[in-house]
């Protein structure tokens, strides 16, 4: 019967959790860390980029990058992440996961070590290297996106599937919390190996020649989890889903399959099919945007909401630590410390809100569903978002800041225990094989266009209307995440083929007719 699946399908949706699956989390997920320790890194060393290449003699204050400059540093690798998940996405398709994947971990390994190197000792020399090769960093991060999510959902079975991709989404934490661990480590070893006063002690002294390398030894770190990742990623076989239902190979699939997972399969070829032509539906074609429109629809736009407010509000983080005390003014300090206070704050909200947010999505996705937990998150981070704008006065008073950063952090929590880790998984379960890594591009994309806005937005709005009133547009952006979050469909406990509606298509194909 053609609506019955395959049986390598079948053995993978019911198929008991083996190491194998452990094992492909990891592989996928250290490529999720290098992304976040690789893109988060950057906030660390702005501070020591500004002091070395922008300090002006006779200055009260410790130079800084100009705000065109910042922009650049900090977005231009989002901006290469786009760019890397429409095209890695799209090729993931047409030539297959696997062959792919590869190419995105080399070029990260090779961004990241050469994003620490430059032409020149001049700031123009030195920024327009950084920002080269982390534009080509961003792409190959980029390309991670599609391609992890799509294999790790493809290998799972279906009632463990949304916590293995979530998994997979959650070493983003640890990337970030690494990213804090290294500055700490690094900037304490130059800290005490070439001690130096503060800046409004003697500012000429107060940034020692060798800080230089601290900041390229930071950045070039990313270059190591990458690297150590990309055998096993080579050794992994193409999914049994893009081999079979869309390179049409059901023994291949088999075959690869009962390689790595503890099952024995026979491939059943005459399952597999070509398909009545009009059956084999492309992105572009009348019969996605009937079956799949609205659902596309629903995984961008909330990705797009989610990270305009997310990015946004990680922009803020500096401001929150300065008003509590966590870093003090920057002439009290010398350039090494800077960086430490930078990366110990960043570690200690990683380790309270960010890390604990993603694994709860874990433990509870596939108990709770997608559409409730992402429902949940941006409601809260609603709540808190208006909790904070509507009575900012009350916060910026002394004795309340530990409440406001209380808060604050819990629209962290709410985001990673929410939208930021659905708005990952959704569109890798939702869409068929053949257009599934293309359309999780696309959705990730928008996610990226979302945070290029917060992230330049948010500095002109502060500026322009103030904090209160920006962290008020800001609930506002979560409220339609919660609106726009009806349009996507619920995937727990559903294999894939029932979801994205490839059974059906096989009935059609049975019965000589084009889609209903």
């Amino acid at each position: 019967m053609a609506n019955e699946q395959l049986k390598v399908l079948n053995a993978l949706d019911s198929a008991k959790t083996q190491w194998y699956h452990f094992t492909a989390i990891v592989i996928a997920g250290m490529g999720f860390f290098t992304d976040a320790y690789d893109l988060f890194c950057i906030s660390l060393v702005t501070s020591l980029l500004g002091r070395l290449y922008y300090t002006e003699p006779g200055s009260d204050t410790p130079g800084t990058l100009p705000s065109n400059v910042s922009s650049a540093v900090n977005g231009v690798a989002l901006s290469g992440t786009l760019a890397g998940q429409i095209f890695f996405g799209w090729l993931g398709d047409k030539m297959g996961r696997k062959r792919v994947y590869g190419v995105t971990l080399m070029l990260m390994v090779f961004c990241s070590i050469a994003s620490g190197l430059s032409f020149g000792k001049e700031a123009k020399g030195v920024i327009a290297t950084l920002c080269f090769f982390r534009f080509w960093l961003g792409f190959g991060i980029g390309g991670d996106y599609p391609l992890s999510a799509t294999i790790m959902s493809e290998y799972a079975n279906k009632k463990t599937r949304g916590a293995f991709i979530a998994a997979v989404f959650a070493m983003q934490g640890f990337g970030i919390l690494a990213g804090g661990t290294v500055s700490i480590i690094v900037s304490s070893s130059f800290k005490a190996r070439y001690p130096a006063p503060a800046y409004e002690v003697n500012p000429g002294l107060s940034t020692v020649p060798e800080a230089d390398y601290v900041w390229r030894i930071i950045l070039m770190f990313g270059a190591v989890p990458a690297a150590l990742t990309y055998y096993w990623r080579m050794k992994m076989p193409e999914t049994a889903r893009y081999t079979a239902l869309v390179a049409k190979n059901a023994q291949q699939a088999a075959a690869d399959m009962s390689k790595v997972l503890q099952v024995d399969l026979e491939a059943e070829p005459e399952k597999v099919e070509p398909r009545v032509q009009g059956n084999d539906f492309g992105l572009f074609s009348k019969q996605f945007v009937r079956r799949h429109g609205l659902h596309l629809l629903g995984t961008t736009s909330t990705w797009f909401l989610l990270d305009i407010a997310f990015y946004s509000q990680n922009l803020f983080q500096k401001d929150i630590y300065t008003a509590v005390g966590w870093i003090p003014e920057a002439k009290t300090m010398n350039a090494i410390e800077e960086v430490y206070r930078i990366g110990r704050a960043q570690t200690l909200i990683a380790l309270c809100s960010t890390v604990p947010g993603y694994w709860f999505t874990v433990a509870f996705i596939d108990k709770i569903g997608r559409f409730t937990i992402q429902l949940m998150g941006f409601f809260f981070m609603t709540v808190f978002m208006f909790a904070l704008a509507i009575p900012y006065h009350h916060w910026t008073l002394r004795d309340n800041r530990i409440g406001f950063v209380i808060m604050y952090s819990l629209t962290f929590f709410f985001a990673n225990f929410g939208p930021n880790a659905t708005t990952f998984v959704v569109p890798a379960e939702i869409f068929p094989a053949r257009v599934r890594s293309t359309c999780h591009g696309i959705s990730a994309a928008a996610g990226k266009a979302g945070s290029l806005l917060g992230t330049f937005g948010f500095v002109y709005a502060v500026d322009g209307i103030g904090i209160r009133k920006t962290l008020m547009i800001l609930g506002v952006t979560n409220f339609f995440g919660v609106v726009f979050t009806f349009l996507v469909p619920e995937a727990k406990g559903l294999s894939l083929e029932e979801i994205s509606g490839e059974n059906e298509e096989e009935d059609a194909a049975e019965l000589g007719t084009g889609p209903v």
